[in-house]
């Protein structure tokens, strides 16, 4: 079982979402106050092309283990600062399958896909997206800059709350970006 380290939320679309004691997650929405809350696609070059697409990134969740790589690589970063809303440790959240449920807090999340690093990453540190990529044994491409997720059961989430996982039933299907 993990933990979440951080929670956080943002008005203005950007990577500087505020850290906060606490964040509400509301059901088929995401969280409360934040620029991608929505029941259809906030994400603004989406959003563009088709707005009514639904809302499958309502909550971006981060692994502090990340952190903790960029960290020892030399980037000056803290949770939060990568613009995910919820930062957890102890859980390989990249491992997971698709329609993985996550019980975070008193809210319930699953999983939809990756969080595909973007140039924003970029302009905030030289070479930071470059390094949230990396490759596997068989030279695939590996997003590592966290998970997107819809809000199944809204919530309360904060610091020091529990992660828990359920795994969907079926074969286990890759998370993609989304």
């Amino acid at each position: 079982m993990g933990r979440v380290i951080a929670v956080g939320a943002g008005a203005r679309h950007g990577l500087n979402k505020g850290q906060l004691p606490v964040i509400e997650l509301i059901a088929g929405h995401g969280v409360a106050g934040d620029a991608h809350c929505g029941e259809r696609v906030q994400h603004r070059s989406r959003a563009r092309w088709s707005p009514g697409l639904p809302n499958l990134r309502q909550v971006h969740l981060l692994q502090a283990e990340l952190l903790d790589e960029l960290v020892a690589a030399g980037f000056a970063l803290g949770p939060i600062d990568m613009g995910e809303n919820i930062t957890t440790r102890g859980v390989d959240l990249l491992a997971l399958p698709r329609g993985a449920r996550l019980r975070v807090g008193g809210a319930t999340v699953e999983l939809t896909g990756l969080r595909n690093p973007c140039v924003q990453l970029e302009r905030m540190m030289p070479d930071l997206m470059a390094a949230c990529l990396g490759r596997d044994a068989e030279g695939g491409l590996v997003r590592k800059a966290g998970v997107m997720a819809v809000v199944v059961e809204g919530g309360a989430v904060r610091a020091g709350d529990a992660v828990g996982v359920t795994l969907p039933e079926g074969p286990f299907v890759a998370l993609k970006p989304v």
